[in-house]
């Protein structure tokens, strides 16, 4: 059981350094096909999608309205075996967001593993925060801040 700990902690550090130079494709390889990908709140980011692709523009989304993202790991917690395995990964996030202001949150990400292949993740942070943001960003004429959650 460590060994498989200590290998899925080496993927999420990967994970999340592609996630800093803004490779979320990278991450998409590692996504099953019948994924379910929550990110919390009622705004422009939350919502479920169910499927790669609207992963894929759930991204293309955040990096437009954040474009640059740096997210330091707090901790990392493995439970199971690599045919059920849940992942938690506590995370802290500096940004600057498409207006030049700095933004700041913290989080945890509930991952549900089966083989290698992410088949559930969770992401939780403080959603006001992440409301205020976005709309800051809309108040500035961004119409996709306070566009609908991408959602399938």
């Amino acid at each position: 059981m460590f060994i498989y700990a200590f290998v899925v902690r080496k993927v999420v550090e990967r994970v999340f350094e592609s996630l800093n130079r803004g490779d979320y494709e990278t991450v998409l390889k590692d996504i099953s096909p019948s994924i379910t990908h929550e990110f919390s709140g009622s705004h422009a980011l939350g919502g479920t999608r169910h499927s790669i692709e609207a992963m894929r523009q759930w991204f293309q989304r955040l990096y437009r309205l954040v474009p640059e993202m740096h997210f330091t790991i707090e901790a990392v917690t493995v439970n199971g075996f690599p045919w059920n395995m849940t992942i938690a990964v506590e995370w802290t996030e500096t940004a600057i967001p498409v207006d030049g202001s700095h933004y700041t949150n913290a989080g945890v990400n509930v991952i549900k593993m089966q083989w290698g292949k992410v088949v559930n993740l969770r992401i939780y942070e403080d959603t006001q925060r992440v409301k205020a943001m976005l709309g800051r960003l809309a108040a500035q004429g961004i119409a996709e801040a306070k566009a609908l959650p991408i959602v399938d």
